[in-house]
């Protein structure tokens, strides 16, 4: 009964902290004319609503593709129909055709809050909380406390509630997915990992984990008998997921074709904004657009993203382990935000959930990583007006994660894998260099958000302080994916190995 209190609490704490941030501004408030992400969304939710399936994803007199045009898979669109049916049963105003277009009012913004915070409670919530009972080992205090810590996460959270997006959505079908594999319920984890496919395309960051682990595990079990079976009726339940997903577009195959072009637009150009991936930092050494043309920026960021994810999904493929699998996951994810092609600020989302499912094993280096992964965005949230939850969210998530995983007493052990690389070095000092980087790290992003805020730019370099926080959080994503890297490819502790079996 305790426990269940702690968990009740800890999920109670968790919207509070959603809804608050909530309240602040959020992307595009008042800035026409494209109004930011709270108007895309609030625009597919017009676009399905009023006008034929077959001219979603279309350029038509109705559906100016310009203007936030859909480019997400068919879920996506889904979702924001049964948005809008819920819309215009309250206001027909939200979601009218074209006369809709940058609508704020009151009432409209706490329907659009309140949808995101419903599908939190619905699909990410129970999935973290299944999660950190059901996966996680520890006491009962240990497993409440991985609980809270991942759903405080800030990163998310900002996003999806000060930005304004539904990631708790296809991050949450991804969790049931990891879930239910950790449980060898093979069927219904790739069900759901089909599910967060067909909400957002980011999500094949973490295909080649479920794929490899699935296999491996088809091929440990005897493809000749039971694995040939395992891997059939797996195949049968991808494939029907994706059918169903698809089935109002496969009829007409230019319209299948038409959404595959408008969820993969590679003409836009290996990146944007200011990221904190290796291609944004290396520009600014490297004038990368001036010496490569757009196929051969393509053709070498698909190879390189294949060279650095696939040493982690081979390991889980020879060694289908769950705790090989979710090292899998992080590996995976930071090398296709590192070197893939049209990274997103946001899609270092992908890379911070499964390193949150890793709090418990390796807390000291996971928390690390998570605030980075905050910072990362900061040019973002500074731009949606987020400083106060910025700040609030990550100073709070610091101190509480610290306090409650004992991150910096476990270190020591958890750094244990670089002792055998560093074998002059005694392990306590070591262990005691690693913490003092840590500390650095962590006043570095303090002084750089600090700076940002205060401090205007020279006017030769406007973007100064957007390139120093990218290329600071780049290092820290380069190194964590070395670490964990390194940590796949070394047996786990005594430890590690009762909490994965």
């Amino acid at each position: 009964m305790q426990t269940w209190s702690l968990v009740s609490i800890s999920v109670l704490l968790a919207v509070v902290v959603r809804w608050s941030v909530s309240l602040n501004s959020y992307s595009g408030a008042g800035k026409p004319p494209m109004f930011g992400d709270y108007e895309a969304q609030r625009h597919w939710q017009e676009v399905t609503y009023n006008l034929p399936l077959q001219q979603w994803y279309f350029n038509t007199t109705d559906n100016d593709l310009n203007y936030w045009g859909l480019d997400y898979p068919p879920l996506t669109a889904y979702h924001s129909w049964l948005c809008a049916y819920v819309a215009k049963l309250i206001n027909p105003e939200w979601v009218e055709l074209h006369r809709s277009r940058g609508f704020e009012s009151p009432a409209h913004k706490l329907f659009m809050r309140a949808t995101v915070l419903v599908t939190d409670v619905l699909i990410y919530i129970p999935a973290v909380v299944l999660y950190s009972f059901f996966l996680t080992g520890g006491s009962t205090k240990k497993r409440v406390s991985v609980l809270l810590s991942i759903l405080l996460y800030p990163g998310l959270i900002l996003i999806d509630y000060g930005h304004f997006q539904y990631n708790g959505v296809s991050l949450g079908f991804a969790l049931w997915g990891i879930l239910a594999l950790g449980l060898s319920w093979d069927m219904l984890g790739s069900i759901a990992f089909s599910l967060a496919l067909n909400y957002k395309q980011m999500e094949l960051y973490h295909a080649l984990p479920f794929f490899c682990y699935l296999l491996g595990k088809c091929v440990k079990a005897g493809l000749l008998g039971r694995g040939f079976m395992l891997l059939g009726r797996i195949a049968v339940a991808v494939l029907v997921t994706f059918a169903l997903c698809w089935l109002p577009f496969l009829a007409d195959p230019s319209q299948a074709l038409q959404v595959v072009r408008r969820i993969f637009p590679v003409a836009r150009g290996l990146f944007e904004d200011k990221v904190a991936n290796t291609w944004c930092s290396l520009n600014t050494l490297i004038k990368i657009r001036s010496i490569l043309t757009g196929d051969s920026q393509l053709y070498l960021s698909l190879a390189l993203t294949l060279l650095a994810a696939l040493p982690s999904s081979i390991r889980v493929l020879m060694k289908p382990t769950f705790w090989h699998f979710k090292l899998a996951l992080v590996n995976s994810s930071l090398a296709f935000f590192l070197f893939s092609y049209q990274v997103h600020e946001k899609s270092i989302l992908l890379a911070a959930l499964p390193v949150c499912l890793l709090l418990n094993e390796f807390p000291f280096m996971s928390i690390w990583f998570l605030q980075a992964s905050t910072f990362s965005m900061l040019p973002l949230f500074l731009k949606d007006g987020l400083l106060v939850p910025y700040t609030v969210t990550s100073v709070g998530y610091l101190f509480l994660t610290v306090y409650l995983l004992s991150a910096l007493d476990e270190s020591s052990e958890e750094l244990g894998t670089y002792s055998k690389l560093f074998f002059f070095l005694p392990s306590k000092y070591l262990a005691c260099i690693i913490r003092w980087k840590f500390y650095i790290s962590i006043a570095l992003m303090a002084v750089l958000s600090i700076l940002s805020v205060a401090l205007e730019p020279p006017t030769h370099l406007p973007d100064l302080f957007p390139v120093l926080a990218s290329t600071t959080a780049f290092l820290q994503f380069l190194g964590t994916f070395l670490h964990f890297n390194i940590v796949q490819f070394n047996e786990p502790s005594k430890k590690n190995q009762k909490k994965n079996k």
